[in-house]
């Protein structure tokens, strides 16, 4: 058996693809929840229900959506130019700390700032933190031929053990009790809530026009034709005039800056504060959700929304009906194989030798 590239591509089959992903993952999770000894039916209801079937479970899957559609936005900018940025964990707690390093520890300083300038400049410094910690494995990667892959993988851990160290050190709160945390952003800088009584902020509208922005960036512009003539042949790239190394440092700051900001609108939108357990993997996520999008920044937001609300939703499915909640991470999981492979049979077919 051998793969042939199709010469056309069928509007049926791009359409069909993703909607026979999603059913062989449903086909895949019900033998799962079969062999829990749940009802299939039931507990999809409820993994549903759970995650989108209210104000508040629609408000804790969007308010667990926006650090995700950062993440995803960041790696999909770097994937589109075969940057293999694994480190937006890292670098989403580099924004997270540099946010509370300027929007916290401020009041110690001697000197006052608007609210509105200290709040641009927490944005800027947690842009800045997680760009400067990408650009030295794109460096790397761009002078020496370095992995990136290994590079940014191994600062997600060395990134952590600076964080416990800097919360048990000069950021501790006295105030915790001696529980690792961070001092607590100015209140002035917390973003205001978008529903009334629930955790849903206005940082899920930055994350969206973030995604509009990327899109636009990517599609219109003289670095986002860059970007994707890199990511589709980066010799042909540079021999045809694209500066390939420039582009690469481009694409790492961007990547990084909007990795570290989702660092700084988790805090500054639900935390307040930075602590080890504040991210459960959204940096490692958001190569999944970017994935799932196809690495297009408007499907970011699409994907990042589904996953949160099968996250949220295995919640309250897990105690309804018993099922482990590991059976999200199972539905995610299956959901980017098939769609990778509805992808890959859009544009091969199946040939025998």
């Amino acid at each position: 058996m051998r793969l042939e590239k199709r010469n056309t591509h069928s509007t049926a089959a791009l359409v069909l693809a993703p909607i026979g992903a999603v059913v062989f993952t449903l086909l895949v999770s019900s033998v799962l929840v079969w062999w829990a000894g749940a009802a299939v039916t039931e507990t999809y209801a409820l993994l549903l229900k759970g995650g989108f079937g209210s104000v508040f479970a629609l408000s804790e899957t969007l308010t667990r959506a926006v650090p995700l559609i950062l993440t995803g936005l960041a790696v999909t900018v770097a994937f589109k130019a075969r940057l293999f940025n694994i480190g937006a964990e890292g670098q989403l707690y580099v924004g997270a700390l540099a946010a509370v390093a300027v929007g916290g520890m401020h009041g110690g300083t001697g000197f006052d700032l608007p609210p509105a300038l200290l709040f641009a400049l927490m944005l800027l410094a947690s842009a800045l933190a997680g760009a400067l910690l990408l650009l030295g494995p794109a460096l790397l990667k761009s002078r020496l031929g370095v992995d990136e892959v290994v590079t940014t993988l191994l600062l997600n851990f060395i990134v952590l053990l600076f964080v416990s160290m800097m919360l048990d050190g000069p950021m501790k709160d006295p105030l915790a009790m001696g529980w690792p945390q961070s001092v607590g952003l100015l209140g002035e800088l917390e973003l205001s809530k978008l529903i009334a009584q629930t955790r849903l902020h206005t940082g899920l509208l930055w994350a969206c026009a973030l995604a509009v922005v990327v899109w636009v960036l990517m599609r219109y512009t003289v670095l986002g034709f860059d970007i994707r003539a890199i990511g589709a042949n980066a010799r042909a790239a540079a021999f045809a005039g694209v500066p390939v190394t420039r582009t690469v440092v481009l694409v790492a700051m961007l990547s990084g800056a909007l990795a570290g900001l989702a660092g700084a609108i988790e805090v500054a939108g639900r935390t307040s504060y930075v602590t080890l357990d504040m991210s459960p993997g959204y940096g490692y996520t958001g190569i999944v959700i970017a994935m799932l999008a196809g690495l297009h920044p408007l499907a970011v937001v699409a994907a990042s929304v589904f996953v949160a609300g099968m996250l949220v939703g295995a919640d309250s499915m897990s105690r309804a009906v018993g099922v482990p909640t590991f059976i999200a991470d199972v539905i995610v999981a299956a959901s980017l194989i098939a769609v990778l492979v509805a992808t890959l049979l859009t544009q091969y077919r199946v040939r025998r030798s």
